[in-house]
């Protein structure tokens, strides 16, 4: 298992992010709608581990086409299978289980899309939902230093947890 690094916040971040959209959006010019920095990189003042994620929004997730794969794995993005999730793909770019980046593809505006925006400018305009989910996650890196996936899995409910309330609020979505 990897270590689970949690990093003060960057503000590099967002420029990877920008390097990134870019070539991301020249490799699936022809199927891409849009691309969202989203997860805790995306969040000003958020501690996080680097890992830049994105999101791609296409109109039909069956538009990815092989030929696509192959522009995103020459750009350094690996397809990764995910079963358990019919309604996204999955890329990474970094090694295998410490990814430097990670690249979500959802249908643009589904409520997958949605949500994930609605959780980053909730984080964004909340500092005391930030300071929260902060103070989580240094707790559960420290719980579980080794494993990624209850580190993740422990975030779990208090995510969906601001995703409720950033409806209920009507979080703006742009």
């Amino acid at each position: 298992m990897e270590q689970v690094i949690i990093d003060s916040y960057n503000p590099e971040w967002i420029r990877r992010y920008e390097e990134e959209r870019d070539k991301i959006m020249e490799a699936v010019a022809d199927i891409g709608l849009a691309v969202e920095h989203i997860g805790s990189t995306s969040v000003p003042g958020l501690s996080a581990k680097p890992v830049i994620d994105m999101m791609l929004g296409v109109r039909e997730l069956e538009d990815m086409k092989a030929k696509h794969i192959e522009r995103l794995l020459e750009i350094g993005y690996e397809y990764v299978h995910k079963p358990d999730f019919p309604d996204r793909l999955f890329f990474r770019k970094g090694q295998w289980r410490a990814g430097t980046e990670h690249l979500h593809v959802y249908l643009y505006n589904g409520e997958n899309w949605k949500d994930n925006i609605r959780f980053r400018n909730y984080l964004q305009m909340h500092r005391d939902a930030r300071e929260q989910y902060m103070q989580l996650k240094h707790a559960l890196a420290a719980q579980f230093p080794h494993d990624r996936v209850q580190y993740t899995a422990g975030k779990a409910d208090f995510i969906q947890g601001i995703i409720n309330m950033a409806r209920r609020e009507n979080v703006n979505l742009d």
